[in-house]
C-alpha cells in the first residue's frame, strides 16, 4: 500500500469514527453514564495512555514557563471547556445537530486568528463568518415542540464546544511547531483533567458497571479506544503527509456520517429544513476555510 493510500485511508478512518461517534455515546448517555462521568473515563484513560508513550516512546521534556502557561489554556479549552460542553449539549440535542453545529470551528479559527495574529479577513471570508453563523443559529432556533428548551441548550453548549475547539487550535499551533505531537497531547490531556475531574468524579462513580450490557461496554471501548486514542493518533499521523486542504473535504465527511449513521440506526431524522441550514453551514465555512490565491 502506497503512503497516498495510507494518507486517504487514515483520514476517512477518523471521519467515519468521528461521525459515528455522535450517535455511539447516545447510548451511553444519560441512560447508564451520566455526561461529566463519561468523560472523566475519556481524559483519564487519554491521558494514562498518552503519558505512557510520552514517557516510555517520545521522552521529551517542554521546557520554559511561556509553554507550560500555553499548555494550561490549551487544556482549560482543548479538554475541560471543549469535553464539558461537547457531551452535556450531545446528551440534550441530536447527534446530526451536534455533527453540523461543530463544523463551525474553522469560523472561531479565523476569528481568533484575526484578533490574536492580526491576520485582515478578507471580504469573501466575512460573508463565510455571516453565512455559517446564520445557518447555526437557524438550526439551533429551528425546534419547535415540548423539548425544544432542552435541545436549544445542546445546540449551544456544542457551539460552545465549536468555539473552544476553534480557540485551543490557534492556541495549540506553536506548540505543535516546537515538540512532538505525542509531547503536547499528553500534556494537554494532564492540564485539562484537573478540570474535567472534579466536574465528573461523582458520575463516574455512581453507575453500577457491573450491570451495564454488553453494547454499553462496547460503545465505552469505542470512545476510549476509537475516538479518543485511534482517531487523534491517525490524525496527527495523516497530518504529516496531507495538505490543509485534503484534510478539511475529509473534516466536512463527519457530518455526512453522522447524518448517514444517526438516520440508519434510526437516532435522528434528516429533513429538508435541516439540510438547508446544513448547506449554508458548509457554505459558509467554506469560504472561509478557501485558501489564499498565489501567483507564480
Amino acid at each position: 500500500m502506497n503512503r497516498q493510500v495510507q494518507v486517504h485511508s487514515a483520514l476517512f478512518l477518523v471521519a467515519l469514527i468521528y461521525g459515528a461517534n455522535y450517535s455511539i455515546a447516545k447510548e451511553i448517555m444519560p441512560a447508564y453514564v451520566l455526561p461529566f462521568g463519561l468523560i472523566v473515563i475519556r481524559v483519564v484513560s487519554a491521558v494514562l495512555v498518552f503519558g505512557a508513550i510520552s514517557l516510555f516512546i517520545t521522552k521529551e521534556k517542554v521546557t520554559g514557563r511561556d509553554d507550560w502557561a500555553r499548555i494550561a489554556l490549551c487544556g482549560l479549552f482543548g479538554i475541560t471547556i471543549n469535553q464539558l460542553s461537547f457531551f452535556s449539549g450531545l446528551n440534550l440535542t441530536s447527534p446530526i445537530n451536534a455533527s453540523l453545529i461543530q463544523t463551525v470551528s474553522p469560523v472561531v479559527v479565523l476569528l481568533m486568528s484575526s484578533f490574536l495574529l492580526k491576520e485582515r479577513l478578507k471580504i469573501f471570508r466575512m460573508v463565510g463568518i455571516l453565512l455559517a453563523g446564520l445557518g447555526a443559529m437557524l438550526l439551533i432556533s429551528g425546534r419547535a415542540g415540548q423539548d425544544a428548551q432542552g435541545h436549544m441548550l445542546g445546540d449551544l453548549l456544542v457551539l460552545l464546544n465549536a468555539a473552544s475547539y476553534g480557540v485551543f487550535l490557534v492556541l495549540v499551533k506553536p506548540l505543535m511547531q516546537k515538540y512532538n505531537a505525542i509531547t503536547v497531547v499528553s500534556r494537554v490531556f494532564l492540564v485539562g483533567s484537573l478540570g474535567v475531574v472534579p466536574f465528573g468524579l461523582q458520575q463516574v462513580m455512581a453507575p453500577d458497571y457491573a450491570a451495564f450490557p454488553a453494547h454499553v461496554w462496547a460503545a465505552i471501548v469505542f470512545v476510549i479506544i476509537g475516538m479518543t486514542i485511534l482517531a487523534y493518533l491517525l490524525n496527527v499521523w495523516a497530518m504529516k503527509y496531507a495538505s490543509p486542504s485534503l484534510v478539511g473535504v475529509y473534516i466536512y465527511l463527519q457530518p455526512v456520517f453522522a447524518i448517514l449513521i444517526a438516520v440508519g440506526l434510526g437516532k435522528d431524522v434528516f429533513t429538508w429544513q435541516k439540510a438547508l441550514y446544513a448547506a449554508m453551514i458548509f457554505g459558509g465555512v467554506y469560504l472561509v476555510s478557501k485558501p489564499k490565491k498565489t501567483t507564480v
